[in-house]
């Protein structure tokens, strides 16, 4: 989340959206929790995060530009979120 946003513990175990869920927060809306419907894109402000697919349902340019997909991407630091509102 934004440093004035709600913080979570996100183990790398879980993806960041069921991290979240888990701690009592919707962050994002979500449908297919795989990757493709990519109905919870947002922007990575900072950190770092792994996916477990091989290719997880966002263009090179989002990739680059620093959006994710928190249904299938895992923290693999603390992370800063840009959620839509």
């Amino acid at each position: 989340m934004a440093p004035d946003g709600p913080a979570f513990a996100a183990p790398a175990s879980l993806a960041l959206l069921q991290a979240a869920e888990q701690a009592g927060l919707s962050l994002l809306a979500s449908s297919c929790r795989n990757g493709t419907c990519r109905t919870c894109l947002c922007q990575l402000v900072s950190g770092q995060v792994t996916y477990r697919i091989e290719w997880p349902g966002l263009s090179l340019d989002e990739k680059r530009e620093g959006f994710i997909l928190p249904c299938v991407a895992h923290a693999a630091s603390d992370v800063v979120l840009a959620l839509p509102f």
